[in-house]
């Protein structure tokens, strides 16, 4: 498994960067974390101040892993940290990867996340030399499983009942995309 250590690069294409996370990107992740309509669909928020504290030092910490297998990035856009976009390896053995990207409503719409799953599926499949990468979302999120069909993911089933809301009970879409079948290959 590649050994990737803080500050060693930022993953990018023509109009976004994704870099490592610093202390200092906690004041953008509260930007939307602490909106309830980012956190409709998710088992945390709205985030209070200490909580997207400690949510950035946790991703900061898990960079020094001996094993890296969290792979959480800054979004930058016109020069304003927007989102994070993450890749988790799950399974090392099998060469499994999850992805996950959050994004500033005010920057819905226009693509952003799009251009963070594509690029954080070529890191995935070039650098981390993954087989298979999936991403779950809520099934009513529509923008979300847009995204995951539009960079190559095929939806393969719902997740029944895998996530615990204040509401109770939520259903998970299950998307996946295999190397050989990525566009670059």
């Amino acid at each position: 498994m590649l050994l990737i250590q803080p500050k060693d690069f930022a993953l990018s294409n023509e109009r976004l960067v994704l870099r490592e996370v610093t202390n200092s990107d906690w004041k953008g992740v509260h930007k939307y974390a602490s909106k309830s309509i980012v956190c409709q669909d998710q088992p945390w928020g709205p985030n209070s101040e200490e909580e997207s504290k400690a949510f950035v030092k946790q991703i900061i910490g898990d960079t020094t892993k001996e094993t890296r297998t969290r792979f959480a990035f800054a979004i930058d856009y016109n020069e304003e940290m927007i989102g994070l976009g993450e890749l988790n390896i799950r399974d090392v053995t099998n060469k499994v990867g999850e992805l996950s990207y959050i994004v500033n409503p005010d920057y819905w719409a226009q693509g952003i996340a799009t251009d963070v799953a594509k690029i954080l599926i070529r890191f995935g499949f070039t650098d981390l030399k993954l087989h298979r990468i999936y991403a779950t979302c809520d099934p009513r999120n529509i923008g979300s499983t847009k995204v995951l069909l539009k960079v190559g993911m095929m939806k393969e089933g719902t997740i029944r009942e895998s996530l615990l809301l204040r509401d109770g009970w939520r259903d998970s879409s299950l998307f996946s995309i295999l190397e050989d079948e990525w566009p670059e290959t």
